[in-house]
């Protein structure tokens, strides 16, 4: 289910950038139901895992989904803040894990 969460608001966030300032309905609409999907699952996640965790996990995945998609789709730049940045947040994500993070 996390996974799933991801995977929708992965989706959310990058019809958001398509959608032009919700001044395009398509990706407007997908970003709408993306983020929906996203949030019930990760309420659902949070039935079985620990919210620190869940959070860190879906937010942190997410976030360096995002930047890698900057790359891919929309031409930024990679660099070595950017790299810096990605690999802290998937630390902080372990480091949670590893600490038992609870909330």
């Amino acid at each position: 289910m996390l996974a799933g969460a991801i995977a929708a608001e992965v989706v959310a966030t990058t019809a958001l950038k398509y959608s032009e300032g919700f001044s395009r309905l398509w990706p407007s609409l997908l970003t709408a139901l993306g983020y929906l999907v996203s949030f019930v699952l990760l309420a659902q996640t949070l039935k079985s895992v620990r919210i620190g965790t869940a959070y860190a996990i879906w937010s942190g995945v997410g976030t360096a989904a995002i930047a890698v998609l900057g790359l891919l789709l929309f031409g930024e730049q990679l660099t070595l803040t950017k790299v810096g940045g990605i690999l802290l947040i998937i630390g902080g994500v372990v480091v949670l894990n590893l600490g038992g993070a609870t909330h």
